[in-house]
């Protein structure tokens, strides 16, 4: 295994504290499987989706500008707006697309080609108008507190397919956002693994973007050495104190970052993909690389098992310069994502994968500084593909300028309880027991939309 320099890197760089499951290679397989907390479980009742690709657009994408069409505030446009400031129309066209007619942007023409595969929910709310706050609580359904991430309540749940893979990645998230992908008081094995920021996603070299994957001192065999000596020196005191969590989840994370020393490096060398994927993905293009190989590599893992997969995207948030700034944005991640929908869609795999787009809020419908927009955590828009939602379907509705929410209003807490039950998972029933009380996910909110429903 690693050094155990190595080793404590490792575990810092994302592999956690994990909890216990079978540690030693000479029992039983059927052994591990039952106490293996990662293994498959079966959801609460049937699942409509397998496994979520969740692409997290950073500092708040504007839904006027994006996916809400509002005629009424083109019409408007230099009018005085309903809190100050003047109406701003969008600087981009919005057309009618596919079969069902779904209202989107020109901003983002290729992901608009799938509008028959989507379901905008455009009645978004959260509680937070900053972006701090409201990023912590669409991942974790509160932001007073620190509690489990959405993608590790999913692991929780469910289990992962793939015993060499952490259950839930965490690609390029932002510093200093470890509590989006955490697991806080549940067992650390739940939590994320960051693969990090790295330009080196692509041919032969995305492995290095995992800190201290490889042990470039010892064999295989004089790694496997060192680490059942130090696992038999754990398992000793885990039998003198009888239960240690933190010794219990050092043995597990250990074992999985031996296994991972194979699986992940292989599984993050891209250089076997087809000419076509690549280029279905953007990858050899400047502008959408970066976040093309994010996203293949998205497609890579839950293929591969991985449970939860999380994309960040950042660089949303346009109080100034909304016009370039935005496009630009848009523009480095409308292929990649119109790629990842389509390369799904052919391999059969979006019927049972959701996929996930939103930030922490959206934008105002008022002007900021001229050619700008200010927070709007009132009402907005995100969108779902695949994993049993309707296709080419509008949930929700803002106001005629789009300033808040409407109709059928959709709460942070009840997109979670959505998400979850997309997923087989009862929000009320899955719990953990924590502190004197049962916590979940939810809280004690959240309603599912039904009306998204396939």
């Amino acid at each position: 295994m690693f050094s155990r320099r190595h080793l404590l890197q490792s575990m810092s760089a994302g592999f956690g504290y994990l909890a216990f499951a079978g540690m030693c290679n000479e029992r039983a397989a059927a052994e591990a499987a039952s106490t293996n907390p990662l293994a498959p479980k079966a959801p609460h009742f049937p699942a409509r989706a397998k496994r979520v690709i969740f692409l997290c657009m950073a500092g708040g994408p504007s839904h006027v500008d994006t996916f809400d069409y509002k005629p009424q505030l083109a019409k408007d446009h230099g009018k005085a707006g309903k809190y100050g400031g003047s109406l701003l129309k969008s600087p981009w066209e919005f057309r009618q697309r596919g079969e069902s007619g779904l209202w989107i942007s020109d901003i983002f023409p290729n992901v608009a080609k799938h509008a028959d595969d989507m379901t905008l929910i455009r009645s978004m709310q959260c509680d937070q108008p900053v972006h701090p706050g409201a990023m912590t609580q669409m991942h974790t359904g509160t932001a007073q507190f620190i509690r489990p991430s959405l993608g590790a309540w999913s692991l929780y749940g469910l289990g992962t397919e793939n015993e060499s893979l952490p259950g839930f990645v965490s690609l390029n998230p932002p510093s200093g956002s470890s509590r989006n992908y955490g697991s806080s008081f549940l067992p650390a094995i739940y939590s994320g693994s960051k693969v990090g920021r790295s330009s080196r996603f692509g041919r032969g070299n995305s492995g290095e973007s995992v800190p201290d994957i490889r042990n470039p001192n010892l064999s295989e065999k004089q790694q496997r050495k060192q680490l059942d000596f130090i696992q038999s020196l754990n398992e000793e005191k885990l039998k003198r104190e009888r239960y240690q969590p933190g010794i219990e989840g050092m043995i597990e994370s250990y074992e999985l970052a031996f296994r991972m020393q194979d699986a992940m490096p292989a599984l993050m060398d891209t250089s076997e993909e087809t000419q076509a994927t690549l280029d279905l993905y953007g990858i050899e293009n400047s502008t959408t690389e970066s976040f093309g190989k994010q996203c293949l590599l998205a497609r890579r893992f839950v293929e591969a098992g991985v449970r939860f997969v999380e994309v960040t995207h950042g660089n949303w948030d346009q109080h100034v310069n909304l016009s370039v700034d935005h496009k630009a944005r848009a523009e480095a991640c409308d292929q990649p994502i119109a790629g990842l929908l389509q390369d799904l869609k052919q391999r059969d795999m979006l019927k049972d994968t959701l996929v996930i787009w939103g930030g922490e809020f959206g934008r105002t419908p008022a002007a900021q500084g001229g050619d700008g927009r200010n927070h709007n955590n009132k009402g907005y828009t995100t969108w779902m593909a695949g994993g049993g939602v309707k296709g080419g379907f509008s949930y929700g509705a803002t106001d005629e300028h789009g300033y808040e929410a409407v109709e059928n209003k959709c709460h942070i807490h009840d997109w979670h309880a959505t998400i979850l039950h997309l997923l087989g998972l009862d929000h009320e029933q899955l719990t953990y027991r924590y502190a004197g009380r049962d916590f979940r996910l939810t809280d004690v909110h959240g309603n599912v939309a039904t009306d998204i429903l396939a």
